[in-house]
């Protein structure tokens, strides 16, 4: 398991926005932020803020715990 400080932000947004059949450009105009900052969320290059995790997860009906969770910890 990594230490404390290296552990990632894992998430399943890609899978969840299929889920719904939203595209990354929809979803982005959901929660008022730009495609490129969705398609980095999934790609896990961008780490993001809580009050976006937290417009993700209520715009997708999920809770937040399940889309989003550090890395070696299983998601809910």
């Amino acid at each position: 398991m990594p230490t404390r400080a290296a552990l990632r932000l894992l998430n399943r947004l890609r899978v969840a926005r299929a889920e719904r059949d939203l595209s990354q450009g929809e979803l982005a105009l959901s929660v008022g932020v730009s495609r490129q900052t969705i398609s980095s969320i999934e790609t896990g290059q961008y780490c993001p803020s809580t009050v976006l995790a937290l417009r993700l997860a209520h715009t997708l009906g999920e809770p937040v715990e399940r889309l989003f969770w550090l890395e070696g910890e299983t998601n809910a």
